[in-house]
């Protein structure tokens, strides 16, 4: 079954949006989704960036944009406690439930906590609790996520998202057989849906003039 792999930060609440939506997508046009915890801030190092929170006049400009989305989708939309913030132990439990409903209801569960009105994920009880809750062994996940194994599994996830190409979140890749294509942010669900129903207005061959343009001007740093 062809696959959408969605690689995600509680950090960042267009990915939050998109979480909301991606599944109805996937099962319209029958692609299974697949929850890739990805750490955001390597995503920005490795491309030289700073996150949109660190940039004050895009701060403010991305919460009225995400909080006009989401009451357009009809999508609770609160901000946490504080932001940015560790997300560490929330995407190390999250990538560490093999079970596909499982795991969803636990993201479900710590992105309400982070987005929708709730106390924030970086205390280890509140991500126990909401372990729990989603019917999980809480404190048997922290424990796992605090040894070697569970800390790689996250880095290792986050260093083949970057091999991917992958350099924000969300990140919707679709792979179906043929190509590995890639579309960023919840913006690009559009681009997505038509992608997915089999009318991409990209094609591989229009990338190729695109790529070997060269510079004229370079900005300083």
């Amino acid at each position: 079954m062809p696959v959408i792999r969605f690689h995600f930060d509680y950090l960042s609440p267009y990915a939050y949006l998109a979480w909301t939506q991606i599944h109805a997508l996937g099962a319209k046009y029958g692609h299974t989704v697949e929850a890739v915890p990805t750490l955001l801030a390597p995503l920005l190092n490795a491309g030289g960036q700073k996150g949109p929170a660190e940039i004050p006049a895009k701060r403010v400009w991305v919460w009225k944009d995400t909080l006009r989305t989401a009451r357009r989708l009809g999508v609770p939309l609160s901000p946490p406690p504080n932001h940015p913030f560790n997300p560490l132990l929330a995407l190390r439990v999250s990538g560490l439930v093999d079970d596909h409903d499982q795991q969803r209801r636990l993201i479900d569960a710590l992105y309400r906590e982070t987005w929708g009105g709730g106390g924030g994920v970086e205390s280890p009880a509140t991500v126990a609790r909401l372990a729990d809750e989603a019917g999980l062994d809480g404190q048997a996940l922290l424990t796992r996520a605090a040894e070697p194994a569970g800390k790689d599994r996250l880095r290792l996830a986050t260093d083949e998202a970057l091999a991917a190409g992958v350099f924000g979140v969300p990140t919707m890749r679709v792979l179906d057989g043929q190509r590995d294509e890639l579309f960023w942010g919840f913006d690009a669900f559009g681009h997505l849906e038509t992608h997915l129903r089999g009318e991409d207005l990209f094609a591989p061959e229009d990338l190729a003039r695109w790529q070997h343009i060269s510079p004229s001007a370079v900005r300083k740093p």
